[in-house]
């Protein structure tokens, strides 16, 4: 018997990939994740909701969710300097000043008590371009200087967060190790920064989902949930995004380390659909030398993990890469890769809860 309490969960939906989102516009896409049984939508950013950051808007949208009994979450975007001229719509609600934009934006949000809001450090580039896929090679401004831009621009914004109560979630996110990210709450305190938890990007860079966990969980205010399979290549790895329960992610031990540290969020389902994979090249010297935190034990666990996989593709019981998406999936398949996942989360909470008694 353990001493672990095991609370109840509330799944929800990602408002910019969930089927037909932009179709069904924000209420609709609330009406319909009620409709389906979902408990919550995170929209990525306030922006999602209204361009213009119109305040009657975004209480309607307020009102549906509460309508519903369902959690309403949302974000800000991009805190790395060096990379906010991909988010123009930042600059534009700030007419040409993005802290200003910024600001703007947490006054929306915290007006319909969303405080914890979303943000990332870069961009996966979806180009096969290999390591300069992902912003943390860029060969014009190291990734030292981009986290320590980063760390400047929250504390710039650090006044305004204060002032309405809020936190920037920072999403554990292709470029960024969750080291990194726990260094950086450090240096600008917990009431300015938190963690956006999001488990299928950790391994690219080469940490374990449990182990990477139990590093932010204190911390963790949001959650991008997913499973994946990891599978071998000449220099290494290759991730494929799943459905949660489809892959390889032991979600008990994750839940378990969230709980342990007295952290509940809501849990998040990031669907996808289409061979979502990144090159995970633990081989490459150059690899290796920008990881200065990388722990072999958890290096040896994606292997292990890999493994697993691998074996369970010839015995029948999971699917190989190239057989897990439709080559063309209809409306119930797409919603259904979110229905799937919740149960799974579901199941997982409710093992956890019998094992604890």
């Amino acid at each position: 018997m353990t001493s672990l309490t095991v609370p109840p969960i509330r799944v929800g939906i990602d408002g910019r990939k969930f089927p037909r989102a932009s179709e069904l516009g924000p209420i609709k896409l609330i009406e319909r994740c009620a409709e389906l049984g979902h408990e919550g939508v995170f929209f990525r950013t306030v922006l999602d909701v209204s361009p213009t950051l119109d305040r009657g808007f975004l209480r309607a949208v307020k009102q549906r969710a509460d309508d519903f009994g369902l959690y309403l979450e949302m974000g800000l975007g991009k805190i790395n300097p060096y990379n906010t001229p991909e988010a123009p719509e930042v600059r534009d609600v700030g007419k040409g000043d993005y802290l200003l934009g910024m600001t703007r934006m947490i006054e929306a949000t915290t007006e319909i008590g969303c405080t914890a809001l979303w943000g990332d450090t870069a961009n996966y580039q979806r180009h096969d371009w290999g390591l300069h896929a992902i912003d943390r090679y860029r060969t014009d401004v190291t990734w030292e200087d981009q986290l320590d831009a980063t760390r400047k621009f929250l504390l710039r914004l650090a006044p305004v967060l204060k002032d309405h109560g809020a936190v920037v979630a920072i999403e554990t996110h292709e470029e960024i190790t969750t080291t990194e990210i726990v260094r950086l709450i450090e240096a600008v305190g917990t009431d300015v920064a938190g963690v956006t938890l999001d488990l299928a990007n950790v391994v690219v860079r080469g940490e374990d989902p449990v182990a990477a966990t139990r590093r932010v969980a204190p911390y963790v205010r949001k959650t991008h949930m997913r499973d994946l399979i990891l599978f071998e290549r000449p220099m290494g790895l290759e991730r494929q995004i799943r459905a949660i329960g489809d892959g390889l992610i032991d979600w008990q031990a994750v839940l378990g380390a969230l709980f342990a540290a007295g952290v509940n969020p809501n849990f998040t389902i990031e669907n996808v659909w289409g061979p979502d994979r990144n090159q995970i090249p633990l081989f490459d010297p150059d690899w290796q030398a920008r990881q200065p935190d990388a722990e072999l034990g958890e290096i040896l666990e994606l292997i292990r993990l890999s493994r697993l996989f691998e074996a369970a593709v010839r015995a029948g019981t999971m699917p190989p890469p190239d057989d897990y998406y439709s080559v063309q999936a209809d409306l119930p398949e797409l919603e259904g890769f979110v229905e799937r996942s919740a149960r799974a989360l579901k199941s997982a909470a409710a093992a956890l809860a019998a094992a604890k008694e």
